[in-house]
């Protein structure tokens, strides 16, 4: 396993501090693996429950404490997975961390929105939240010399660094799970939580900007190419934001005003992701976005 830059400062918060751990970063990137690595050696009882299973959302949305301590029982560590799809998370959380002092407690999101305003203010001083995105080079370089870095420098570009994607040997099985990614984990918490009438058109914008990335983005040209207005082009590009999928770049300037109203450039969090919307993976002598990757 790849050690994470993250994990010695998860460890020292789990340790030291009596707050509440939350991980976001975008699925797949591997959060639980993470958290189940700094938990490994754990001398106490640690209860794991990912909130995709419905019994344990009622239970953790009801706002009940008798029911909360019959969940946690004796464990001292509470790891909640994919706690945006908990009801009223934040309250819940805090009814645990404020009245059952000695309860470690992490919990970890694959969107920033739906986790985040549901913690932002029930829980108001007693977190410390890590961000966790795609395996960096400097994550690398711990396992491999700068010659073999070099060497698979172009994989990396063209495929990305997601996990599972660096285990995959070959193209094609690489860009297999490019597509299952793009296809069905990509945006899963966007289209569930935000409510979006028009799914295809998130796709479609998805591309648009695959294509131009490195280049300033109009709202306005992407609000007709999609038959969208460009406040609603905006809206999703702001969800697609909280996803972690893309990243806004803004403009500089000396002038504050002007730097709010200039255009943005668009770059996704991870190469081979923007690749597989781009559907291009020729190699870098044969393309002319190498600059851009």
């Amino acid at each position: 396993m790849i050690k994470r830059d993250l994990q010695q400062q998860i460890s020292s918060v789990l340790t030291n501090r009596n707050k509440i751990i939350v991980l976001y970063g975008p699925r797949q990137v591997g959060k639980t693996t993470l958290v189940r690595e700094i938990t490994k050696d754990w001398a106490g009882k640690k209860l794991e429950i990912n909130a995709d299973q419905i019994k344990y959302r009622e239970v953790l949305s009801s706002q009940d404490l008798t029911k909360m301590k019959e969940l946690i029982g004796n464990h001292d560590l509470f790891f909640l997975d994919e706690a945006q799809n908990v009801p009223n998370i934040g309250i819940n959380l805090k009814i645990l961390h404020d009245s059952l002092p000695g309860l470690k407690i992490i919990a970890t999101g694959s969107s920033s929105f739906e986790l985040a305003n549901q913690i932002k203010e029930p829980l108001t001083g007693r977190t410390v939240t890590f961000l966790l995105y795609p395996i960096s080079i400097g994550e690398l370089n711990r396992q491999h010399t700068p010659f073999e870095l070099k060497d698979q420098l172009e994989k990396y570009l063209l495929y990305g660094m997601y996990p599972e994607i660096l285990k995959l040997k070959g193209a094609k099985a690489k860009m297999g799970h490019l597509q299952e990614l793009a296809s069905a984990y990509l945006y899963k918490d966007i289209l569930q939580l935000s409510g979006i009438k028009h799914p295809d058109k998130i796709h479609k914008l998805l591309k648009l900007l695959a294509l131009q990335v490195g280049s300033l983005v109009s709202l306005h040209e992407l609000g007709k190419s999609l038959e969208m207005s460009h406040e609603t082009v905006n809206n999703y590009i702001d969800l697609l934001e909280k996803g972690f999928i893309i990243f806004r770049l803004s403009g500089f300037s000396r002038n504050l005003r002007k730097e709010v109203t200039k255009m943005s450039k668009v770059y996704f969090y991870d190469t081979g992701i923007r690749n597989v919307l781009a559907e291009n993976f020729n190699s870098l002598l044969y393309r002319q976005d190498v600059g851009a990757l």
